[in-house]
């Protein structure tokens, strides 16, 4: 008869949380690290734009006026005479500004919404799921257009005290509410599913069998198992964010001049694409390249979220 002896090494299985073994999955994704790479970098030039910025971006030199790329000015001159890429360095605050502030609130909302809904059901759920829906249904880039041209013109007391007590940075302010109120129905909708999912699962009924009320049950027990397509949905948001403003500051209606943003630098630029391709060219770079490493970040983040993937 053998014996085993006492000191044989014993097979360990380490074992990994939620949250570790998706940033495990994350670290494989390459095209999502390259974005997130990328991302930091960006924030580390929009946080040190003073210091790194070659001039001032709102400086005007009349003499230099569409000038092309130089030694002084790498990226070329604006229609003012101002230094491109300064400009495009410091639009780089206002982009993750509004991208990120925007996906903060829109995302707080949603998620707000969404647990309500599918935590209570009944006329809570109904009443949410139907305004949703009618969100969903208006004419969202109309109702922009309208809203920030009424803010930003308007004679009404409450607009024009935003507009003199907060300067340069009520149109920010402004775009970053609009964007807001518009932006939270996709997340409400993949949170109420989760909780609609979740709410009956075992671990939440031994919480309430241990008298843990509705809000500890939904803010202790549900909203750190939502923190994956949180953080998925943010992603998406911060891009969609920085594109629309992009997009409302092209057609004069998003953050106003002296402010630089990518998206004016673009509208200022229309009457000279053909002659002159620089001046579009370097801002409209700036956007593609940051919406799609944020998109790259948000599809690494779902598949190192998502139980099913083998990445």
């Amino acid at each position: 008869m053998t014996t085993v002896p006492t000191n044989a090494p014993v097979s360990q299985h380490k074992s990994y949380s939620m949250q570790q073994l998706a940033m495990r999955k994350l670290r494989k994704h390459k095209a999502a690290m390259i974005s997130l790479a990328f991302i930091f970098l960006l924030a580390l030039i929009a946080i040190f734009a003073p210091a790194i910025a070659p001039n001032d971006p709102n400086a005007q030199d009349l003499a230099g006026v569409y000038a092309p790329p130089s030694a002084a000015h790498p990226l070329g001159q604006d229609e003012l005479g101002r230094d491109l890429l300064s400009r495009i360095i410091f639009g780089s605050r206002v982009s993750l500004i509004v991208g990120f502030a925007v996906a903060l609130l829109s995302v707080f909302l949603g998620t707000l919404m969404g647990l309500l809904a599918g935590f209570f059901g009944g006329w809570i759920d109904a009443a949410i799921s139907r305004f949703i829906e009618f969100m969903l249904c208006l004419p969202v880039l109309a109702l922009q257009l309208v809203m920030s041209g009424l803010f930003l013109s308007s004679d009404a007391a409450i607009f024009r005290n935003i507009r003199e007590n907060f300067g340069n940075s009520a149109s920010v302010i402004i775009i970053i509410t609009i964007f807001s109120v518009f932006g939270w129905m996709g997340t409400a909708r993949l949170v109420r599913g989760e909780v609609l999912r979740m709410k009956n699962l075992e671990y939440v009924d031994a919480a309430r069998a241990l008298g843990a009320s509705n809000n500890r049950v939904m803010w202790r027990h549900l909203v750190p198992n939502l923190l994956g397509i949180i953080i998925v949905s943010a992603t998406f948001d911060v891009g969609g964010a920085i594109l629309g403003e992009a997009a409302l500051s092209f057609l004069g209606f998003g953050i106003q001049p002296p402010v630089s943003t990518w998206g004016n630098m673009l509208s200022n630029a229309q009457e000279v694409v053909l002659d002159k391709p620089w001046i579009p060219f370097y801002p409209g770079l700036a956007i593609l390249f940051t919406v799609l490493a944020f998109n790259f970040l948000g599809d690494g983040l779902r598949d190192a979220f998502d139980p099913k993937s083998r990445h």
